[in-house]
């Protein structure tokens, strides 16, 4: 049978591709996958335990069995380069968005917003000029984007559910973004201050360890990829 994988991050730098097809036996596994790889790709070994998978869009065990013509992925640490699949348009769900042009904070906010509304939680990610005690030229996000389109609609689900909140909309650009600009924005509506609040603030801290965006940073000197947060302990890895 034949896999496609996709690497992304610090993994396509590494490799020198964001994705491959492999031929594998059946009822082969993402660990026959990660094997593939151990050998060709330097340091993966020792990066396996921070790794997390996903097959066709879900994240996956490592012991997961295979398919012909699954789409496995192979993700470090989130952050949240383009994409090679690069699309123009904007993603869009019910509640969330993937953006490549300019995020407009005030027209999705007062889009939002209804005369019942009480409260008015927003939250902007902004780029800074400096990171790593160096000055920051310019910002370069990526994403598995059907991944992170999911994600981030499954989260503003949860979060309609389990706060007191109307509504909720999540937007996050990708691609290069100048210092001051908007990486992502989260609003959040609701009768009461408390329930908005909190459900803003569970928002952006989840969004930044689960949703598999990565973060490039660009200074005069060179670049980086950013130091992603680890993922939830419920997201299984290699050693699981």
């Amino acid at each position: 049978m034949r896999v496609r994988v996709l690497l992304f991050g610090m993994l396509k730098d590494i490799a020198g591709k964001s994705s491959d097809l492999l031929d594998l036996p059946e009822q082969a596994s993402v660990r026959d996958v990660l094997a593939r790889y151990e050998s060709t790709i330097p340091h993966f070994k020792e990066s396996l335990p921070s790794l997390a998978f996903a097959i066709n869009h879900q994240y996956a065990d490592a012991h997961a069995t295979l398919h012909d013509g699954d789409e496995v992925a192979i993700l470090p640490p989130v952050s949240g380069g383009l994409d090679d699949r690069t699309k123009t348009e904007a993603r869009r769900s019910s509640h969330t968005s993937i953006v490549r042009e300019r995020i407009d904070a005030p027209s999705i906010r007062d889009a939002l917003s209804r005369p019942e509304d009480g409260a008015v939680a927003v939250f902007e990610g902004i780029v800074r000029n400096h990171s790593r005690g160096r000055k920051t030229l310019y910002l370069d996000y990526e994403a598995y984007e059907d991944m992170a389109l999911q994600q981030m609609e499954s989260l503003a689900e949860h979060a309609l559910k389990e706060f007191k909140i109307r509504d909720v909309a999540v937007v996050h650009r990708l691609g290069r973004l100048e210092v001051g600009e908007t990486s992502v924005l989260i609003v959040v509506v609701s009768a009461h201050r408390a329930p908005a609040f909190d459900a803003c603030r569970w928002l952006i801290d989840t969004l930044k360890r689960k949703v598999p965006i990565w973060k490039k940073e660009f200074f005069e000197d060179g670049a980086v990829w950013a130091d992603g947060e680890p993922f939830p302990a419920e997201i299984p890895r290699a050693n699981s």
